[in-house]
């Protein structure tokens, strides 16, 4: 089976582009820097030739609002364009969950409108929806620094392991089209502040963690359970404080 992973050379990308690899796929890595270019369309009619497979994992360069509502729903526009004229029978796209409860923040809302588009499309499609990666703690505690300060929100959060990401997704891939989303969560439930505070101990990082019950996350303001997957929840097997002895 032919998999074109768009955004194939980042994090989650390369590792699914690995791991398909592995199991006998035919995987291609589309990204930019390989001659495939979402925001103009390059490139995408040729690596999609012969595809069953899309997933999309890619990623706007800028976090502003304006930017990353026109990444998305230009990107995604012309990517599920160029799926039906190629033929390609399962979408698949990585997203995060909770995207629905984190509307104040302009970069879940852009989410929110990739999701729509490609409901809308007319092609079969799954959403993965990821809780937060281990490796984006350290985005996380940089958002919300103020000087030495990091103000956090005192809520639930169950984060996961990028190469658990990348595995649900693989498996979601070469599966039906769910029409629909699938969630995805690590093994253990943290205090978004205490997480972050034994993120930042670990790196010996001097900064204070305060727990805030205002602090926004990229914009939006929190409920106690608005970061927690749902009851159906596929759990990865890695847990936090074992990735953070690997670190080390």
């Amino acid at each position: 089976m032919k998999v074109v992973v768009i955004g194939g050379t980042g994090l989650i990308g390369s590792k699914l582009v690995g791991k398909l690899n592995e199991h006998g796929h035919e995987a291609v890595a589309a990204a930019p820097n390989t001659g495939v270019n979402t925001l103009t369309g390059e490139g995408l009619p040729e690596v999609l030739k012969g595809a069953s497979v899309v997933i999309d994992v890619s990623n706007s360069p800028s976090f502003e609002d304006e930017a990353v509502m026109d990444f998305f729903r230009t990107s995604t526009t012309n990517l599920l364009k160029a799926e039906v004229e190629a033929g390609v029978t399962h979408h698949v796209a990585l997203s995060v969950v909770g995207t629905e409860r984190l509307q104040e923040s302009g970069y879940f809302r852009a989410k929110q409108a990739q999701e729509e588009l490609i409901k809308a499309s007319g092609v079969p499609y799954s959403i993965v929806h990821a809780t937060q990666f281990f490796e984006f703690m350290k985005a996380i505690a940089a958002a919300a620094t103020d000087g030495d300060t990091v103000r956090l929100a005192p809520v639930k959060i169950q984060p996961i392991y990028s190469d658990d990401v990348a595995a649900a997704v693989g498996r979601t891939a070469v599966g039906t089209p769910v029409n629909g989303v699938v969630e995805v969560a690590g093994p253990d439930e943290f205090q978004l502040d205490q997480l972050i505070r034994k993120g930042l101990a670990a790196k010996n990082d001097p900064r204070t963690v305060v727990a805030d019950e205002h602090a926004t996350y990229f914009g939006a303001e929190l409920q106690e359970t608005t970061l927690l997957p749902g009851p159906d929840a596929h759990i990865g097997e890695t847990k936090f404080a074992d990735w953070i002895a690997q670190q080390q």
